[in-house]
């Protein structure tokens, strides 16, 4: 007797086959547009944050090693400060008039202390290093230290009137705050003025 229709093991696969065909249809599709655009904007946006966190760590890697060779020298400057205070307060001790400043040997000496100090001073320039003249200055308490106060009516309060010992400065910092003496009793410095306001521009005309 022939065989007329197809084995039952084949029969009951026939439907599974049927069954698994959508799912792997599925597997195969186009991604979803929408989907691809967020995760390219994630990463997008990742890569962004990372390079300007690059950024930062760069310039402030810069500003550090910026930092360190300007201030680097800070401590030895403080040390000898008080060579050219020295070299000042020569100066200001040697006759300016009268037979003994005409001398010549005064007159070279005091021009060896003047060259002196002059180089002494340029050498510090080098290094970002600059005396502070605050005479007649306003008192500013980063680079200045009042000593005491002189009551002056014509004055501005505040103002530097006296200067005892000069400071300096290295870089932005300062290095020796200048000793000095402060006016009080005299007009005050008037605050600057608020901005002009401005009248904002009218609306264009609707159409």
């Amino acid at each position: 007797m022939t065989e007329t229709g197809a084995k039952p093991d084949e029969q009951a696969a026939a439907p599974e086959s049927a069954a698994t065909t959508p799912a792997n249809q599925n597997d195969t599709a186009a991604p979803d547009p929408a989907r691809l655009q967020a995760e390219i904007a994630d990463l997008k946006d990742r890569l962004l944050r990372t390079l300007a966190e690059l950024e930062n760590v760069r310039r402030r890697s810069q500003r550090e090693v910026q930092d360190e060779r300007t201030y680097a020298v800070t401590a030895f400057a403080r040390e000898i400060l008080g060579i050219g205070d020295n070299l000042q307060r020569t100066i200001e001790a040697l006759p300016k008039e009268g037979a003994e400043a005409e001398s010549p040997v005064v007159k070279s000496l005091v021009e060896g202390v003047a060259v002196t100090a002059r180089e002494f001073l340029k050498v510090l320039g080098k290094f970002r290093i600059r005396r502070l003249e605050p005479l007649g200055e306003r008192f500013d308490p980063n680079f200045h230290q009042a000593m005491y106060e002189v009551p002056s009516p014509t004055v501005p309060t505040g103002t530097i009137v006296e200067v005892m010992q000069d400071g300096y400065a290295i870089g932005d910092r300062t290095l020796r705050p200048a000793l000095v003496a402060v006016a009080k009793g005299g007009p005050r410095t008037a605050p600057p003025p608020p901005p002009e306001e401005t009248d904002p521009e009218p609306d264009p005309p609707a159409a």
